[in-house]
């Protein structure tokens, strides 16, 4: 939702271009996030779980609140350059060219994320954060330093998808991250807490399944969100680790 804002104000206030504007969203998105865990969550870093989930919570409502403030509760009109609105004919078929944008953007970025986890120090740090702080700690990682640049690399990859929203769905406003955002935490539950690529299957399956509920039973449309919490429990009752999570057993 800021990152909309940053880049709709960067192009209607100062009239930057969409390649300038977007970036500067991403950066002042990644910096905003930054901030957050500096104050949300690392005083409760030794805090109960629950205690750094309504940590977040209050986050999430505060930010959502201030921007009703500053930025008005009225929809505003999302500017969208021409080279995605331009359609790219196939056969008789006229398609968007911002439908073949989102995809390649998804993919690209699933690479790069899994590149910095997997063969980077940066992503060995965080997944043993991940794992067991405390011996993390021992074997020389800075928690605070780890968790912030995964708070800012998270950031930068909302203010992507963000931007990607706005780009499909022209409209934003404050409350805009709400039912997105959750159905985020429904893949990733769905795919598997702590997989990347079962995320991505989760949303994809999210996606879908929602798709094929308009398309077969036209009557519930305005029940596709029911569908994704409907899908949520199912998952919890049977496969609560996700397609492709691990059963984990937590420390007391």
């Amino acid at each position: 939702m800021m990152a909309t804002y940053f880049a709709f104000y960067s192009t209607v206030s100062f009239g930057l271009p969409w390649y300038f504007s977007f970036p500067i969203a991403i950066i002042l998105t990644t910096i905003l996030g930054m901030t957050v865990e500096s104050l949300a969550y690392r005083p409760l870093r030794d805090a109960p779980k629950i205690s750094i989930l309504i940590s977040a919570i209050g986050a999430s409502f505060l930010i959502e609140n201030l921007a009703i403030i500053f930025f008005g509760g009225r929809p505003k009109a999302f500017p969208i350059s021409e080279l995605f609105t331009k359609a790219i004919w196939i056969g008789s078929v006229s398609i968007q060219r911002l439908f073949f944008f989102i995809p390649i953007t998804t993919v690209v970025l699933l690479f790069v994320l899994n590149y910095i986890i997997s063969h980077t120090k940066t992503g060995m740090a965080m997944r043993a954060v991940s794992k067991d702080h405390e011996t993390a700690k021992l074997m020389g990682i800075d928690i605070d330093r780890t968790i912030t640049i995964t708070f800012g690399i998270g950031s930068a990859l909302a203010a992507i998808g963000g931007m990607m929203w706005g780009l499909k769905f022209p409209q934003i406003q404050p409350l805009m991250g709400i039912i997105p955002g959750l159905k985020c935490f429904i893949a990733a539950v769905i795919g598997g807490i702590g997989s990347i690529s079962g995320a991505v299957i989760g949303g994809f399956i999210l996606g879908v399944g929602e798709i094929m509920l308009v398309a077969t039973l036209p009557n519930l449309t305005g029940y596709r969100d029911a569908f994704a919490f409907v899908l949520l429990i199912i998952v919890l009752l049977f496969k609560p680790t996700g397609i492709m999570g691990e059963k984990v057993s937590e420390k007391v």
